[in-house]
């Protein structure tokens, strides 16, 4: 049944989800790169969509920004939607120097510096990881695009990085001196409630902006990194399928 942030009925989203930041990504996916689409969920214009790729049932929904926000939709999906897989198509800032603009990262595990694991009462600290299988089968899809992408931790900060109220260098210096590859926002969250709930997930973020060197993609550039990450999010749902046909 619907939830206050989901109004998709049950059978309306399908076991494998793409997990966009902005609204507005997830309906570009559903528009431009999915056949049969139909809208299923508008609560606070957090958009999501059911498609097909390649024959297969995929659900792209937004999950807004930060872990409290992302920490909601992806509990929602996997806890009342059974979906099994989230697959994360975020941006990020690079956290270090030799990684470029329209280079993609792949986040083995996340870091962060938000309150979101309290609620395990864990004694000590918490680094999830994401599912080791979904991150296998994106490397190679990616050596086979010949993409250049880098495989490592990532900071999921409350803080965007430009906005932090004692400068923009104060917050993650420190991460990536401990090689924390690029800074989001979800991650940690998303990988958290998959570790609870026994689900699958994999974040694959496009960096946009180096956060060392001061390196940005223009627009187009920006829009074309986007949507060759996404052309690997969907290989991957395809390879996801072909697996459970085995």
């Amino acid at each position: 049944m619907p939830t206050p942030h989901n109004s998709a009925q049950n059978d309306e989203i399908a076991p494998i989800v793409l997990f966009p930041g902005d609204p507005l990504r997830a309906k570009h996916v559903a528009d431009s790169f999915l056949s049969d689409v139909k809208k299923v969920t508008s609560v606070r214009n957090m958009l999501g969509y059911t498609g097909t790729w390649k024959n297969v049932p995929v659900s792209v929904i937004a999950s807004g920004m930060g872990c409290a926000s992302a920490g909601i939709y992806s509990y929602e999906l996997f806890r009342f939607y059974d979906v099994q897989n989230i697959i994360r198509i975020g941006t990020a800032g690079g956290l270090q120097e030799y990684i470029e603009p329209g280079d993609f990262v792949f986040a083995m595990t996340a870091s962060s510096d938000s309150n979101y694991a309290y609620q395990y009462s864990l004694p000590g600290t918490y680094a999830p990881c994401a599912d080791f299988g979904l991150f296998e089968k994106a490397v190679s899809i990616a050596k086979k695009k010949k993409l250049v992408f880098h495989a490592g931790g990532v900071f999921s900060s409350d803080l965007f990085s430009d906005y932090n109220a004692l400068g923009p260098q104060t917050a993650w210096v420190p991460w990536s001196r401990m090689g924390c590859l690029a800074q989001d926002m979800e991650t940690f969250a998303l990988y958290c409630n998959a570790a609870w709930l026994e689900k699958k997930a994999l974040s694959i973020l496009t960096h946009t902006d180096s956060c060392v060197t001061g390196k940005f993609l223009a627009v187009k550039e920006r829009k074309a990194a986007i949507d060759t990450m996404i052309s690997v999010a969907l290989d991957l749902v395809a390879d996801i399928s072909k697996g459970k046909n085995k």
